[in-house]
Formats: C-alpha cells, sequence, structure tokens
C-alpha cells in the first residue's frame, strides 16, 4: 500500500514589492501578495495570481524534488485542478508601481539606474561603469 502524501496550507503575507504580482517561497510554505495590485484586482488575483502561486506550492510538496517552474508539473495542477490556463505572467497595469529612476552619465551618454542602484551608489557601496565606453556613471545633476 502507498503512504499518502500530506500536504500543507501556505502562510500568506502581503507584503510583495515593485512589480511583481506575487511570489512563492517554496521552503518556508509562504506566497507573498503584492497589496497594491491586490486591492485594484482583487477578483483577478484571487481566482489567477493565488492559484498560480499556490501550483508552486502544491508541486514543491507533492514532487519534492527540482522540477521546472512552469514546467509540466505546475502546468498540470493550474489546468486538471484550479480549471486556469497555465500563465506564466500576468497582465495587471503596472505603471503606476515603476519604480524611481535617477539619471547617470557617463563620457558618451546617459543612463537611467534604479532607485536601488543608486542607493548603493550613494552609500558608497558600488560603482557603474558604462559598457560603450568603460567611463565610470556619475549622477546626472
Amino acid at each position: 500500500m502507498r503512504k499518502s502524501k500530506s500536504l500543507s496550507c501556505p502562510s500568506l503575507q502581503f507584503d510583495q514589492r515593485g512589480r511583481v504580482a506575487a511570489s512563492a517561497l517554496l521552503n518556508k510554505n509562504i506566497i507573498r501578495l503584492n497589496p497594491k495590485l491586490y486591492s485594484a484586482n482583487s477578483e483577478y488575483f484571487i481566482k489567477e495570481v493565488v492559484a498560480h502561486e499556490l501550483a508552486h506550492i502544491l508541486v514543491h510538496q507533492i514532487y519534492r524534488k527540482r522540477v521546472k517552474p512552469h514546467g509540466i508539473e505546475w502546468q498540470y495542477i493550474m489546468q486538471e485542478v484550479f480549471n486556469l490556463a497555465p500563465r506564466v505572467t500576468h497582465n495587471l497595469d503596472t505603471k503606476d508601481l515603476a519604480m524611481a529612476s535617477f539619471q547617470y552619465k557617463c563620457n558618451c551618454q546617459t543612463v537611467e539606474l534604479s532607485l536601488i542602484r543608486h542607493n548603493k551608489v550613494q552609500r558608497g557601496k558600488q560603482q557603474y561603469i558604462c559598457r560603450r565606453c568603460k567611463s565610470p556613471l556619475v549622477t546626472a545633476d
């Protein structure tokens, strides 16, 4: 007789940020949801996004081996358990969630750095070099 696997219900956290709708922390059994996207799209979120992440958790709990994130096991659960098309990405409007960017310049061009990269430069933890002219990027005040 084959022993059945017990599945545990994941915790939900509303702490996902940026343009990502949600993510699954497989080893911690946690689904992280983006509260801003959720509040603007709650029906779609519950039907599609939560199912997408829960499918990742289920694949991890059932197969307990390394599988492709959106591989055949995940696609099967999306189709057969949730009766949903196995879409890899969402189509939610994220233009208002874009992270701030900062203008930097080198000897040949002006480029935008993300808030995270800008903060690293400001703290002296990182310096970025232009791929074209190989000169350091500096703030374009």
